[in-house]
């Protein structure tokens, strides 16, 4: 059999293992990290039906034995940086996904290193043994099948498909597990009698415009019959930067969501000065309380980093929303900057209404040497200030 030389590599409930590998007492039970939200869920709470970013307290009610425990981002981050040291030394081609998750590809390692399965499975116990976590990595042809493979070894299992048979592999599985197929396009998908790959690669692309639309039809069309051009990319920049907060279940009154709103924009504009980048698109994500989710953009008229013209912004696309906020209730709040490109000119007309950019820096600065919680606005006096998630570097 033929092996691709693509291998997607993932780390398994990473917040929970992490929890587990340095608390022996936790391994073998089921884990919640988190606190109002769970972030994170070990096999053990996954397998009673424990959910990420559900509230704590239906989370209880699916596993009343789990244990909860706070979240510790550092740790996280420092197991990270831990795992992308042992992919670099597995390929000089990497391709950071997320904090958990990269591709690497390793055809050219054949003569040295062995096969991509053998290449698989010796950095799946460099990763044992050098950070003490458990990881699936999935072995194919493309970047979507070794995607699609690693999570289908989940838990802490290799995966490989052969070139001769991703095939069948690939038409067996639900629609669902198609790159971009979320609840609303799988109901289309199934109101179309269609629940396998197969069925997908067997419409003509027309058939599937008609029912999805041009970009989606023709994504899912290339997808369901394993065509993927996208090559392992080591030098790809962010598109977009983003943060977001989960809130639970319980009601919140519009004053605290737009303050949690203000340091999601504050903390995204922070970053994006940091990197020297600038962005036109802001995009606002809302999650109800029914699990349905809306997202809004606005494009601006030049791109920008500071912080007053993107909370403006967000501010009245939150606003537009508020309505449906009202009636279904909120979970989630998030804020992202996209369409970015390295720093550019950020004048606006008329200058004389135009944010300081100086004061964001100055900000900046004073935040650097003394803190984040150093300089706050007064809407944000009462409120803790959060610990930043890990993130790839910008």
């Amino acid at each position: 059999m033929t092996e691709g030389t693509v291998l997607h590599a993932d780390l398994d409930a990473f917040f929970a293992s992490v929890e587990q590998r340095d608390d022996p007492r936790l391994r073998g039970r089921p884990i919640i990290v988190g606190g109002g939200v769970v972030l994170a869920a070990s096999y053990e709470a996954k397998a009673f039906g424990v959910r990420t970013a559900s509230s704590l307290r239906e989370a209880r009610r699916a596993c009343p034995a789990a244990i909860v425990v706070p979240p510790r981002f550092e740790a996280y981050t420092r197991a990270s940086r831990d795992v992308f040291a042992v992919f670099a030394d597995t390929s000089p081609l990497v391709e950071a996904v997320s904090i958990d998750e990269a591709f690497l590809e390793v055809g050219g390692l054949r003569r040295i290193r062995g096969e991509p399965s053998r290449i698989a499975a010796d950095l799946r116990a460099a990763v044992a043994a050098r950070v003490g976590l458990p990881i699936s990595v999935g072995v194919a042809r493309t970047k979507y099948l070794a995607k699609v493979a690693s999570g289908s070894a989940k838990p802490d299992g290799l995966l490989v498909v052969p070139v001769e048979t991703e095939r069948e592999f690939l038409h067996a599985l639900p629609v669902e597990r198609l790159w971009g197929v979320g609840a609303v396009t799988a109901g289309r998908l199934h109101a179309a009698h269609l629940r396998t790959v197969g069925q997908v690669a067997a419409l003509d692309e027309r058939e599937l415009v008609a029912l999805l639309g041009s970009g989606g039809g023709r994504h899912l069309h290339a997808l369901a019959r394993g065509e993927d051009p996208r090559r392992v990319d080591t030098g790809r920049r962010r598109r977009s930067m983003g943060a977001q907060h989960a809130l639970g279940s319980r009601p919140r009154p519009r004053a605290e969501v737009e303050t949690i709103l203000l340091g999601l924009v504050d903390r995204v504009t922070r970053r994006l000065r940091a990197a020297d980048r600038v962005g036109d698109v802001v995009t606002v994500r809302l999650r109800f309380g029914d699990f349905g989710a809306s997202t809004t953009a606005h494009t601006l008229a030049r791109p920008t980093a500071q912080t007053a013209v993107v909370l403006d912004v967000a501010r009245r696309l939150l606003a537009s929303r508020w309505p449906e906020v009202e009636t279904r209730g909120l979970t989630l709040v998030g804020v992202s900057v996209g369409g970015l490109d390295d720093h550019a000119a950020q004048l606006s007309l008329p200058l004389d209404d135009a944010p300081d950019p100086e004061l964001d820096r100055t900000i900046d600065a004073v935040r650097e040497r003394f803190g984040a919680a150093s300089v706050r606005r007064a809407g944000q006096l009462d409120r803790p200030e959060r610990a930043p998630q890990p993130i790839l570097p910008d």
